[in-house]
């Protein structure tokens, strides 16, 4: 069974966000990329669908900024078997539609069984990628599953709904599955045997030449927030604090 694994390398969001210079997007030379964390649990997915019924993991990912390495070889050090990259004269701000057909394109070569993939990406929250990766594949999509089980050609596949319903689905392979949550949570790969998978793993490359065509709405501008307003901090003890809250209520005329 072939299971690939499509992942986005995105911008931190534990970094300061700015804005760049012509205000079009983000200024990505101040912010780390790091794995899209519901990747990380399709990952972790992978590797127990291949642990529970056989076969081989692939992970797959848009080198938008030539550090994708890292991340593909801590998914080698977590059970992958395969790591492939698409390459070329690529910018970060991608938008889904072009990231979803340079994944699709590269997918199609490689005989797929099932393809997982994170429900959303954290950058934009939009989770386009899996049911555009269907499309493109003529296959069918399921999202927001938080269990895959693999049995004579047929996925068992568990979807949270709101109010902490779960639904209960059998689907024939091939598919894509947009996954909330692993079964368990993502294994820690050691540094030691990231490292030691670093000088002997050998990521294939795919080069794409052209963007084609995107998506029919574009990002053409972008800026920080205004501020509107601040806190004001009371200083003093309880007492003092609370005179001062209550001579705030009173000239705004609430009390």
């Amino acid at each position: 069974m072939n299971i690939v694994v499509a992942i986005k390398h995105i911008p931190s969001l534990a970094d300061e966000l700015e804005v760049n210079d012509e205000g079009t997007n983000l200024d990505y030379d101040m912010v780390d990329f790091v794995l899209n964390e519901f990747d990380e649990q399709a990952i972790e997915q992978a590797v127990l669908v291949k642990e529970a019924s056989g076969g081989a993991v692939t992970v797959v990912g848009v080198d938008v900024i030539e550090e994708l390495d890292g991340v593909l070889h801590t998914a080698l050090a977590k059970g992958a078997d395969k790591a492939v990259k698409i390459v070329g004269d690529l910018e970060p701000g991608i938008d889904s539609h072009t990231h979803a057909r340079w994944l699709a394109d590269a997918i199609k070569e490689m005989d797929a069984d099932i393809i997982l993939t994170g429900v959303q990406a954290a950058d934009d929250l939009d989770g386009q990628i899996g049911p555009m990766l269907a499309a493109h594949l003529d296959m069918p999509y399921l999202g927001v599953v938080t269990g895959v089980e693999v049995a004579h050609r047929v996925a068992t596949l568990y979807k949270e709904y709101a109010g902490g319903m779960m639904g209960k689905y059998a689907v024939s392979l091939p598919l894509v599955v947009g996954v909330q949550a692993a079964t368990k949570p993502p294994r820690y790969a050691p540094i030691s045997k990231i490292r030691q998978i670093a000088k002997t793993a050998v990521i294939e490359e795919i080069e794409v030449d052209d963007d084609g065509p995107g998506a029919a709405v574009m990002l053409r501008k972008m800026s920080p927030p205004v501020s509107t307003g601040h806190a004001n901090m009371l200083p003093g003890d309880a007492e003092a604090v609370a005179e001062k809250i209550i001579a705030i209520i009173k000239e705004r005329g609430l009390l």
